[in-house]
């Protein structure tokens, strides 16, 4: 169903499920390495394969960042709680369960607020934070599309498994009308930055460390109950979230337009296609038959422990932009331009070099920004740092480059071609400061144009432009345009 059509019969529904993996150095419960990749099945132990008699220790570690989280996301921490064993068989779980938490999460009642590109903000309520260990991945060999349906065989790496997550639960989001998908969207943009800021992930959803389930649902305009749900799993990238609840809310219209009924189902999104396809039937608690962990102890954080941990929270990636919008005297419409450029790490690590917050803004929102969209990368990937921009932005200050020399250095950074001082010295593009070399050009282009030396002789000075003009060109754009000005002013009527 057309998108305007959906917002006009249906009003949609979202909860948003965000698993994190924690950046501690061993896994939730033993003392395998937790690191990306590695040789499959390396970087496992009795007790993260399951293994008959192995026991697990909950790591401290991931028990302090997810109250932080918490407190981050403005929760209640539980002064009491304890884990559960979630039963289901997938060959990815080498236990037959995984070690999660149920009714006691070590977190509740939070929210975020985010805000869109309009500058508008959403408050999205927290239902819970809790803690629980990641599953193993399996490899799909032999198919066209990498999933199991027309797979040859699979192949299984544990490396994986037991790896400490953080699975954050939003209330249901209503009233978000046609925005929602950018409201998920958002949602998940200021979680990751608040995770980012708090230093206990990576938060890459390439890698799979930040990945997010959104559940969607439609009802009838004015209907009292929430409609059937869907959850599309794992989706892993902040435009697939967007795309995800895009597709759905317009799948699910088209269902119940034609007399249909919503399937409870998990689903999968296809990036390629920006569609989602039924996956498997989805599960209710009781399915999972949920029964306390009994070879773990329950976590019982003290109530100073949790003002302690308070107390390391850093600036908030919110504090931070009214912070730096004082400091950078910027304008709502311009830090909004910014955070929407996903420039605001870049500007701010240019500016700690040593640029100055001006130029590094413009830079990075207008000519940086040109550049990561013709080449279709995000501006974070493209091939020069902060520090080198910088070195770019000082060049222009000390006056040994020109604003358009600057954007030949950059390109030239851009290509690959060494540091700023490296592309100026190949290239040759330092400016021309020698007075003697400018006067030069500037008798030359004087001479060639003797009506326009005679106009500015009788007091025309803005005739003076067309000197300026070919004197750049002589000098291939080189030189100090306000210096040759002056030397064609000083020729002409001194």
């Amino acid at each position: 169903m057309d998108y305007d059509e959906v917002v006009q019969r249906f009003d949609p529904v979202l909860g948003l499920e965000v698993h994190v993996e924690l950046s501690t150095n061993t896994k939730m419960f033993c003392g395998c390495e937790n690191a990306f990749g590695g040789e499959p099945n390396t970087k496992v132990c009795p007790v993260c394969l399951g293994l008959p008699g192995s026991l697990p220790v909950v790591n401290g570690k991931a028990v302090e960042s997810a109250i932080r989280i918490g407190l981050a996301l403005n929760c209640d921490i539980a002064e009491w709680c304890r884990f559960a064993r979630k039963n289901y068989f997938y060959p990815d779980m080498p236990k037959n369960f995984q070690t999660s938490q149920y009714d006691e999460p070590i977190a509740v009642n939070g929210w975020l607020d985010v805000v869109l590109d309009d500058g508008e903000v959403v408050r999205v309520e927290i239902e819970r934070a809790h803690m629980e260990e990641d599953t193993g991945k399996s490899l799909h060999v032999g198919g066209s599309t990498g999933r199991i349906h027309g797979a040859e065989h699979s192949l299984l790496d544990y490396n994986r498994a037991g790896v400490p997550l953080i699975e954050i639960v939003t209330k249901p989001i209503v009233g978000t009308g046609a925005r929602a998908p950018e409201v998920a969207r958002a949602y998940v943009t200021a979680l990751r930055d608040l995770l980012r800021a708090l230093g206990v992930s990576d938060v890459r959803m390439d890698q799979g460390s930040l990945r997010c389930d959104a559940n969607v649902s439609l009802m009838a305009k004015g209907a009292a109950e929430f409609g059937t749900r869907t959850e599309t799993k794992n989706v892993n990238s902040l435009r697939s979230v967007e795309r995800a609840v895009r597709y759905e809310m317009t799948r699910q219209a088209a269902v119940l337009a034609n007399g249909g009924r919503v399937v409870q189902e998990t689903r999968h999104f296809d990036e390629s296609t920006g569609s989602t396809s039924s996956g498997r039937t989805k599960e209710t608690a009781e399915d999972y038959r949920y029964f306390p962990e009994p070879d773990l102890v329950p976590v019982a954080p003290s109530r100073e422990w949790v003002e302690e941990l308070r107390a390391t929270l850093p600036e908030l990636p919110w504090e931070r932009l009214k912070r730096i919008q004082t400091e950078w005297q910027l304008t709502d419409p311009e830090l909004r331009d910014l955070v929407n450029a996903g420039a605001v790490e870049l500007v701010a690590e240019t500016v700690a070099a040593g640029a100055g917050p001006a130029e590094a803004r413009s830079w990075w929102v207008s000519y940086l920004t040109q550049q990561a969209n013709t080449r279709g990368v995000d501006l974070a990937d493209l091939p020069i740092t902060p520090v080198q921009l910088a070195r770019v932005i000082a060049l222009v200050a000390e006056g040994s480059l020109t604003n358009k020399l600057a954007r030949e250095v950059v390109d030239g950074v851009l290509a690959g071609e060494g540091e700023p001082d490296q592309v100026v010295e190949a290239r040759g593009l330092k400016v021309v400061s020698d007075d003697s070399a400018l006067l030069a050009a500037v008798d030359e282009a004087l001479a060639a144009q003797p009506d326009i030396a005679e106009k500015i002789r009788s007091g025309k000075v803005a005739a003076a432009g067309a000197i300026v003009g070919a004197v750049m060109k002589a000098t291939k754009g080189q030189a100090d345009a306000k210096r040759v000005r002056e030397l064609v002013l000083s020729r002409c009527t001194g």
